[in-house]
């Protein structure tokens, strides 16, 4: 039992240490600030004396309209209890985050070097409101952890499955770095198909720079065997593109078919239900990538570059 133990313990440290070593010294000694409030924790832990200072310390979370006969009566709801300690269960200390957190904003800086003050993280509940699980604001990031428990959660069972595949631990510092890219990634000037592809290919490949170690398939939020098959379809899905001239088009059914979050995309083919859904966002990531591969350019340049021209000067050539 030692022997296995100590080996162990090697083997972790050695892993350790390679994780360590993926981060390039110019990145990891950069300094990061990080100030997390746990307010789903100081709530929870709240009496109802305690509301003057817990409203003082977070007046953003305590709208003037409501009285605090509401905060009293959340305070005690069951309801809100088990949010609580399911969020508890699934981030203690939050002390692995935190660590994703500090590297997250070494590349940020690194990459967005004006960018040198970070937000203060403040972590809550938000009754599963996925559609706002990470806000970015002026001066706050705030994540409400709630919608990260796990996709089979009991708390997600009237959530469309594709929304709720989404709804995991592992897709948080991916949703944060989307956030970013929503300010970072200058929107098309144009409303054509391949201009809104692009735009969203620029952002998946900002959020990859700031997250090296995640995975292709955790950037888009697929399953490996979605991602496998954008792979092996790459060339019919180009084709169908081509072919149906869609390209510059402007309609706005093309965003919803092939952009839009959505359980698959919508060829109005017999394969549809076999296809995952944001397919022109990974179409879109590709040509990107293809540019970033065929020209020498910075980050800046890349992401002022009008999106007919990138994909002009990109060569892109889909997977056969």
């Amino acid at each position: 039992m030692k022997k296995s133990t100590i080996s162990l313990l090697i083997i972790l440290i050695l892993f350790s240490c390679k994780e360590v070593k993926k981060i390039p010294n110019e990145i990891a000694e950069i300094p990061v600030n990080l100030d997390i409030l746990r307010f789903e924790k100081e709530f929870s832990a709240s009496d109802p004396k305690d509301l003057p200072e817990l409203k003082a310390r977070y007046p953003y979370f305590f709208p003037e309209q409501y009285p605090d006969s509401v905060w009293k009566l959340k305070l005690t709801d069951t309801l809100q209890q088990q949010l609580l300690q399911e969020v508890d269960r699934t981030f203690g200390n939050f002390g692995s985050e935190e660590a994703d957190l500090v590297h997250f904003y070494q590349h940020l800086i690194y990459y967005f070097p004006d960018l040198k003050k970070t937000p203060t993280v403040v972590t809550m509940t938000t009754d599963v409101d996925y559609s706002n699980r990470v806000i970015l604001a002026d001066t706050f990031l705030l994540l409400g952890l709630d919608n990260f428990l796990g996709p089979d959660h009991k708390f997600y069972a009237g959530i469309d499955r594709y929304i709720a595949n989404h709804l995991d631990k592992k897709y948080l510092m991916r949703d944060i770095a989307l956030a970013y890219t929503r300010q970072l990634v200058p929107p098309p000037e144009d409303r054509s198909f391949l201009a809104q592809m692009i735009y969203q290919g620029k952002r998946l490949h900002v959020a990859r720079l700031l997250l090296p170690t995640h995975s292709e398939d955790r950037i888009m939020a697929y399953s490996e065997d979605q991602l496998a098959w954008a792979r092996a379809n790459e060339d019919p899905i180009w084709r169908y593109f081509i072919e149906g001239e869609m390209l510059y088009e402007t309609d706005r059914e093309l965003p919803r078919r092939f952009i839009d979050d959505a359980p698959f995309s919508k060829f109005r083919l017999e394969l549809d239900r076999e296809s995952p859904g944001r397919i022109g966002r990974y179409i879109g990531w590709q040509i990107v990538e293809a540019y970033v591969r065929n020209n020498e350019t910075t980050l800046p340049e890349l992401l002022a570059l009008q999106e007919k021209e990138l994909f002009l000067q990109s060569k892109f050539k889909p997977r056969k």
